[in-house]
């Protein structure tokens, strides 16, 4: 009997206290100084409350167990529902400050009228029986104009005819625009970018012609709240915006969005993905980020009702009183996400779409499909990774974004690790010692 090589075991920030988790037996715990003195010595008052709740454990019983929890998870990843994306443009009228696709520049455009039948046939032969629903992304695919809108109306066509829920990932500007158009549809969300109040969030995301955005946003937000669609509101954080967090917390508290029931929102960190930033000083790595969002919720706890960050699994079993499954894998692409763009090619997922040399194949003209790339993709998980194998942190981490891992070492069965340790130190002291509700 030993100390699982799955235990997560370390002190609380800004706590005496200390905190034991092990997602295989899914048992958590915050212990004393005294108790946690246990552990540190392997000196144990009560032997049988470890035992019990898995934090001690016979090697073999926890190899069959971590086989048992993994050939779950399988099964799980195989029932569920698979995220369709699809780039009808790379297009957009913005000139965001970090915008990731701006070298994106695909000549060849065939016709779309020949292309989406194609992509819904796709669809229905090689998902068949899988559910799934489908998501509108870009570039910026609710633009002026008839082709923008033509095509956007004949993928809610193809989604309606297969009772397929749709998303719409859009910045925003011509929302209202398109609202009589996606009530057609069965939506499932709106995810729309606001990066801070007016000012801040102009600065960061002016049209191409430099003038602002802000006010037809909110204008296309509130006419969707109104008309009974989802928003997933996402806040793009760097230096240049995270002080003005708390600013568009209230003012989407004074809307009257934070406690719209059909209103939600997401952080995303600005982080290099395939081009360089101009200015890397302004990029937070993972840690210092949620270091920052700690330190500002502490100071205005009124922010929670805007956010709530997950910090790892911390605020799952806030929410959920009981730990999450196992996470093997955190990478959805060509698992369950995959990417299809208006030139006929196939991806993993949306950190790869429209980027040169990483097309797993095509649905038009033809279908051509590159299995061995594919089976890259969906063989990685945390038992193929080296890096992971005697990691303790694995089934927190799950290996973390496959694009961002293959970026970095060029390969796609590499790790991209996440600060799971410091996360969670947040996460439990935020939500389970500090009081903030």
């Amino acid at each position: 009997m030993y100390f699982s090589k799955h235990n997560i075991f370390f002190k609380i920030r800004d706590s005496q206290n200390y905190f034991i988790i092990n997602l295989l037996s899914r048992n958590a715990d915050i212990l004393t100084p005294e108790k946690a003195h246990e552990v540190e010595s392997g000196k144990y008052t009560d032997i049988e409350e470890y035992r019990e709740k898995g934090y001690l454990i016979e090697e073999q019983e926890e190899k069959r167990l971590y086989r048992q929890r993994y050939l779950d998870f399988l099964d799980a990843r195989e029932s569920s529902e698979v995220q369709i994306f699809f780039v009808p443009t790379y297009s957009c009228n913005f000139s965001c400050s970090y915008c990731y696709q701006d070298e994106y520049s695909w000549q060849d455009q065939p016709p779309l009228n020949e292309v989406i039948p194609a992509f819904f046939s796709y669809l229905d032969r090689e998902f068949s029986g899988k559910k799934k629903y489908l998501t509108i992304f870009g570039g910026e695919p609710l633009l002026p104009g008839e082709k923008a809108k033509l095509a956007v109306e004949q993928l809610i066509a193809g989604a309606v005819a297969r009772r397929l829920d749709l998303a719409v990932v859009t910045n925003g500007y011509h929302l209202s625009d398109y609202i009589d158009l996606l009530k057609k549809a069965s939506i499932r969300e709106i995810r729309v970018t606001l990066d801070g109040t007016e000012q801040v969030h102009d600065n960061r995301r002016p049209l191409k012609n430099g003038r602002g955005s802000f006010s037809r946003i909110v204008e296309g937000i509130d006419l969707a709240l109104n008309e009974g669609l989802a928003i997933n509101l996402r806040v793009v954080v760097d230096k240049d915006n995270i002080t003005d967090l708390a600013n568009l917390a209230d003012f989407a508290d004074k809307l009257g969005w934070s406690s719209n029931p059909l209103f939600k929102t997401q952080l995303g960190r600005n982080y290099e993905l395939h081009t360089c930033q101009v200015n890397r000083s302004r990029l937070y790595d993972r840690v210092s980020l949620y270091e920052e969002i700690y330190r500002l919720i502490r100071e205005k706890p009124q922010l929670l009702k805007f956010h709530r960050p997950a910090y790892s699994i911390a605020h799952f079993l806030f929410e959920n009183g009981e730990l999450p499954d196992p996470l093997f894998d955190s990478c959805p692409g060509a698992k369950t996400e995959w990417a299809f763009d208006y030139t006929g090619r196939i991806y993993s997922c949306t950190a790869t779409v429209g980027k040169n040399g990483e097309s797993l194949g095509t649905f038009y003209p033809r279908v051509v499909k590159d299995d061995e790339a594919i089976e890259l993709w969906e063989e990685r998980d945390v038992t193929v990774i080296p890096e992971c194998l005697d990691c303790s942190l694995q089934l927190a981490c799950g290996g973390g974004c496959a694009a961002v891992a293959k970026n970095k070492s060029g390969k796609l069965h590499s790790p991209d690790c996440r600060p799971v340790k410091e996360l969670l130190e947040m996460g439990i002291s935020l939500y389970f010692e500090k009081g903030v509700h």
